[in-house]
This record gives structure tokens, C-alpha cells and sequence, in this order.
């Protein structure tokens, strides 16, 4: 586990890994799998009792966090979570949450942000476009204005937890600026279509507004302040995969360590043989690599730098290009075992696997670190 270095957010993430073990361990990941669930929303509300869902959420409107800074200890829980690859919507329901609260009408959307924080409802970000690369600010859904409030249309891919989301946050056109829109998941013309992916239980799905109406009240934040919005949300989900990557490094590496050392050939264990320290070295040195640029990122974001766009995509980059291949050398180093179905290596792989792709490819946050560099230096 990353260090922390105040005894309550340590007493904090020993009881989030505690609550982790006994309720969302691999076994039961395996059971959701088969089952064909994702999670379990009785289980995530005794998550959002243990302050899951309210630490970016000031607290004249029912959050608080830890340590005062929200962004950290949300990754502190994010980062238990990679540790059995856990189920739940710890990232759609905080990314939502980011952006609710950050809006210039944050009281009007005040009894949303209640429901979330205390688990009663699950909210999913739909920001992909169908077919779509990574990119927040663009979208092919429209928004027009109606008697009764907007008019929403057209189709959102790739929503995490859609199918047991009970309302989106909708990013859409209006009137030529890109806003957002929290609309019911029971609204009339709301269609929802399940997507599987490569993870044993992460669920997306493809969501269609077919005239869907919502209410005047239903856009969140203005034309203006959108774009902000927008960039706050994209370093929440960021930091938070980001995080919880962190922790899935951390747990295969020190698994695989023990192997080499507890596995035995012509006498000798594993680990004593020179080529394999060199590769070992190297999972060290990518992990503590991966480790430090998902602290600068967490604290960037956190303290809402103005680096702190910057400081994401290099966490994003870093661990996209490098966590995969890590991944890929410890199963080779456990041999046949390595890629069996009973192993949990592959449970592990698939988690990181999604997660190179989603919110911007290592390729994608290249480039916006290309051109946030010389946003910087032609700013002074």
C-alpha cells in the first residue's frame, strides 16, 4: 500500500481493506462472475456508510472526508480496491458526484448529491460517444429546450454500471455549447443496452434518449463554467484508475515475488537465479514509478494545480504503457500456472487491461501532454 502518514487515514485504509476482504475478495468476484452480476447494491450501500461516496462532497451538503482532502483519501479506497479488483460503482457515482458539487448550482441538485452519498442511488457519467475516441468535449447527443424543461436525443456508449444506474449525468449539446444533464433512468424514451467487457465484473452499457424530457432543473452548472466541469470530471475518473492500477500492481507484484521465492528448481528457489532478479528489478522500478506519478497526480488534483491537467495525463501515459506489460511478465514468471483459469493473475490483467483504454489510451494522453506543454510555455 502507497505510505500515509497520518494514523487516521491509515486507521481509514486498513478499514476499507478490511470491509474489501470480507465482502468483495477475489472469491467472490468469481461468484459475481458466474452469477453474471456486477455487484450488489446492498453492498455498495454499506460502502457509502464507510464514506465511499461522500468525500469529494464539502460538508454543508452531507460529506466530508478523512484528512480534508478528498481527492487523496478517494484514492487511498481506490487503490484497496485493486487489491481484489472489486466490484461497485466507486467511479461513475464519484466522477458524478465531482461534478454536482463543483457546479454553480450545487444547491439546486442538493437532494441528488444526499441520495448519492448515502448509497440509496447509483449515477453513471455518460460522456463516450458510440464508436467514439476519448474526448469529453465532444458529443453527438442534443439537448433543445421544450415547455416543460430540454429534450434530450441520441445515443451514449460505454456507461459504467448503466444498467444499475439509476440516473445519468448527460453530457449534450445546447444551442451550440456542450452542457450537462442529469436524466432519470426510467424517463420515457430511456433505452439501455448491456454491454460486457473484458473484466469478470465491470458492466457497461449503450444508452439511447429517444425524446426523452427532463425537467428545467435537470442541466447542471452554465455554458460557461461546462468545460471546467468537464476537466474536473476527467481527473477524478483519471486519478481514480490511476489509483486503483496502483494498488493491482502492488498486490501481483508481491504475489509473484513470493512465488519466485517459494518455488523450487534443481534445488535452487526462483528467485536466485540472476535473470530473474534483472526482471524482477525492472517491476520494481515500473511500480515505483507508477506509484510516485499517481501520487504527483492525486495531489495536483487534489489541491486543484495548475499543472494539475498535466500531471494527470503523465500518471494516465505512464501507467497504460507500463502497467499491462507488468502484468504480462508475471504471468510468464509463474509459468503454466500463470495462465490458468483458476489463477487470479488473469483477473487482475483484465482490470488493467479495461483501464488502458478507458478515459484516453497511453496514445491519447501523449498528445495532451504535447499540447498542454506548450499551452504552458507560450503562457509563461
Amino acid at each position: 500500500m502507497t505510505e500515509v502518514a497520518s494514523p487516521e487515514r491509515l486507521l481509514f485504509a486498513s478499514t476499507a481493506r478490511a470491509f474489501l476482504d470480507k465482502e468483495a475478495s477475489l472469491a467472490r468476484v468469481r461468484e459475481l462472475h458466474s452469477s453474471g452480476t456486477s455487484f450488489d447494491g446492498a453492498w455498495w450501500q454499506r460502502a457509502a456508510e464507510l464514506g465511499w461516496a461522500s468525500m469529494l462532497v464539502p460538508e454543508e451538503l452531507g460529506g466530508g472526508s478523512v484528512s480534508g482532502d478528498g481527492v487523496a483519501d478517494l484514492a487511498l479506497v481506490a487503490e484497496q480496491i485493486g487489491t481484489t479488483v472489486a466490484p461497485g460503482p466507486l467511479h461513475p457515482v464519484n466522477t458524478v458526484l465531482a461534478g454536482l458539487v463543483d457546479a454553480d448550482d450545487a444547491e439546486n441538485h442538493s437532494d441528488t448529491i444526499e441520495s448519492l452519498v448515502s448509497g440509496a442511488l447509483i449515477a453513471s457519467w455518460a460522456v463516450y460517444e458510440t464508436g467514439g475516441a476519448w474526448a469529453p468535449g465532444v458529443t453527438s447527443v442534443m439537448a433543445t429546450r421544450s415547455d416543460s424543461g430540454f429534450r434530450i436525443d441520441g445515443t451514449k456508449d460505454r456507461v459504467e454500471a448503466g444498467a444499475e444506474s439509476g440516473l445519468f449525468l448527460v453530457v449534450a449539446e445546447l444551442n451550440g455549447a456542450v452542457r450537462q444533464f442529469l436524466v432519470p433512468a426510467d424517463a420515457a424514451g430511456v433505452t439501455i443496452t448491456p454491454q460486457k467487457s473484458i473484466d469478470l465484473v465491470k458492466r457497461y452499457a449503450r444508452v439511447t434518449f429517444d425524446a426523452v424530457q427532463v425537467g428545467a432543473n435537470a442541466v447542471v452548472g452554465s455554458a460557461d463554467q461546462t468545460p471546467a466541469l468537464l476537466a474536473r470530471q476527467s481527473q477524478i475518473a483519471q486519478v481514480l484508475q490511476c489509483a486503483e492500477v496502483v494498488g493491482i500492481l502492488d498486490a501481483v507484484f508481491g504475489f509473484t515475488v513470493q512465488w519466485a521465492l517459494d518455488r523450487y528448481s534443481f534445488g535452487r528457489p526462483l528467485a536466485s537465479y540472476q535473470a530473474l532478479k534483472h526482471k524482477y528489478a525492472d517491476m520494481k522500478i515500473w511500480l515505483e514509478a507508477s506509484r510516485a506519478t499517481t501520487r504527483a497526480a492525486i495531489a495536483a488534483a487534489g489541491a486543484r494545480a495548475r499543472d494539475a491537467d498535466m500531471a494527470v495525463s503523465v500518471a494516465k501515459s505512464y501507467l497504460g504503457e507500463h502497467a499491462p506489460g507488468m502484468l504480462q511478465l508475471c504471468v510468464q514468471m509463474h509459468g503454466g500456472i500463470g495462465v490458468t483459469w483458476e489463477h487470479d493473475l488473469h483477473l487482475y490483467l483484465r482490470r488493467v487491461t479495461l483501464y488502458r483504454s478507458m478515459f484516453g489510451t497511453p496514445e491519447d494522453h501523449n498528445l495532451r501532454v504535447y499540447a498542454l506543454t506548450e499551452q504552458l510555455e507560450s503562457a509563461g
